[in-house]
């Protein structure tokens, strides 16, 4: 690893390596690997009947546009829907996008979807926040509260939230060595990617639900390539890669800087190995 970019590799089959001042004890942004825990949640709010993956978003969000666009299609980013909200600015995307922000886009979701629901893949960040919104109306409860009933409590993990304490989270740093700020994603993005976890406790996320099969089948949120499961996440100074084999081996990397791609390269040669 020729970079000075803090690094954290956490695997199956060896002791955890960290470099440059990481800190696998400390709150990281997991950016996307939000979205594992909200595809969990949906999966497992359906196995209890609160609900069924085909649902139309709008039984949930009578708010929304009437579209043939359901829970599965926003889990399996089909939904037509576009990657971010429309109008996002680049610094601090999401500081305005509240849930009031989210209602208005949905009175007009039928012009607002790029494609049929059902019709093609577009990775979305804004499906996850509709997703979440509807979750929490069926659960009648607070996005982080059916997640911890739903997911992080059955699998013991205790250290995941969308607020911790300053003192306990770790961010990256500028050029001057100033602790840079991390995006606002407390709001409506919350379900999409704003959750913060220490690393064991993404860990166990990843064990829990992949290897273990601890929460029953698998979220749609899941990728696949060959026999390995994996997912991402990005934010503002951090980026994250997990990936597993059901049954079998497991890593997880975490960077604060850098690029997916490298995460994506260093988790793979630990998979290899």
């Amino acid at each position: 690893m020729t970079s000075r970019t803090p690094t954290a590799i956490l695997t199956s089959t060896s002791a955890a390596m960290v470099t440059h001042g990481h800190d696998t004890a400390r709150y990281v942004q997991i950016g996307s690997l939000t979205k594992v825990v909200t595809g969990t949640a949906l999966m497992r709010m359906a196995a209890a009947g609160t609900l069924t993956l085909d649902d139309p978003v709008h039984h949930w969000l009578p708010h929304t546009a009437r579209t043939p666009m359901t829970l599965r299609h926003l889990a399996e980013h089909t939904s037509g829907l576009p990657r971010v909200p429309p109008g996002t600015p680049r610094r601090d995307p999401y500081r305005r996008f509240d849930h009031t922000a989210l209602d208005t886009l949905l009175r007009d979701a039928d012009r607002l979807t790029q494609s049929p629901p059902g019709q093609s893949r577009a990775y979305s960040n804004l499906g996850y926040a509709v997703l979440g919104a509807a979750l929490r109306a069926a659960a009648a409860a607070p996005y982080e509260e059916l997640v911890r009933h739903h997911v992080l409590q059955p699998l013991g993990i205790r250290e995941m939230t969308a607020a911790p304490s300053p003192d306990r989270r770790l961010l990256a740093t500028g050029l001057l060595g100033r602790p840079r700020r991390p995006w606002t994603m407390d709001g409506a993005i919350l379900p999409a990617g704003g959750l913060w976890a220490t690393l064991d406790a993404t860990a166990r996320l990843l064990t829990g639900t992949v290897v273990d099969g601890a929460l029953g089948p698998l979220a749609p949120t899941w990728q696949h390539a060959g026999d390995v499961v994996w997912h991402n996440g990005h934010t503002r100074g951090a980026c994250t890669f997990a990936a597993a084999r059901p049954g079998g081996n497991w890593v997880l990397v975490h960077r604060l800087g850098g690029s997916l791609r490298t995460a994506e390269q260093i988790a793979a040669s630990h998979l290899a190995g």
